[in-house]
């Protein structure tokens, strides 16, 4: 297995990844409302690759937490192809992203998503207690990982997308010629 960064040919592949994984309704989710507009952090987007052939994928997603729009990010999705599940792709990705994510000075990571495969790698509901999302989520599956100890102490309220500035526009001088 090698794990690498997502390159630019692998976003087709990991669209059928995840439809395969999650199926076609997986857009309509609370978090994918995190997600329109802002693009995937590319630093933080890696592929599982066995004898060059995509296995697997985990991307992350900026957010801001509460009134005090601390930032973090948003893990998901992660995904594994069907045919491989439980053959450690899942683990490998999640163990090299949430190490690289430490190196690059992120605080903390939130997810939705199972707390019995997610709990291992410390994420916990209580984390996540003081944190809402803009929709419907199944209250257990919304977990929080502090990547510093005590990023998320103290923060609450509403998770919001981190949007990409507006590009800026240059008013210039209209030049004609003489």
């Amino acid at each position: 297995m090698q794990i690498v960064h997502e390159r630019p040919g692998d976003a087709a592949l990991i669209d059928a990844l995840l439809d395969t994984a999650f199926g076609p309704g997986r857009t309509t989710k609370t978090v994918y409302k995190l997600r329109e507009g802002v693009p995937h952090d590319p630093s933080l987007a890696f592929v599982a690759l066995e004898d060059g052939q995509l296995r697997g994928s985990i991307r992350y997603w900026p957010l801001l937490l509460g009134e005090a729009r601390v930032p973090s990010i948003m893990l998901g999705p992660l995904a594994v192809d069907p045919a491989y599940k439980g053959q450690g792709y899942g683990k490998a990705l999640m163990r090299h992203s949430l190490a690289h994510a430490a190196s690059l000075g992120h605080r903390s990571v939130i997810l939705v998503g199972d707390p019995e495969y997610y709990n291992p790698f410390g994420f916990t509901r209580e984390k996540a207690l003081g944190l809402q999302l803009p929709g419907p989520v199944e209250e257990r599956r919304f977990l929080g990982l502090e990547l510093v100890p005590g990023a998320l102490d103290g923060v609450t309220g509403m998770i919001h997308p981190a949007l990409p500035a507006a590009p800026q526009i240059r008013r210039g001088v209209r030049r004609y010629a003489a």
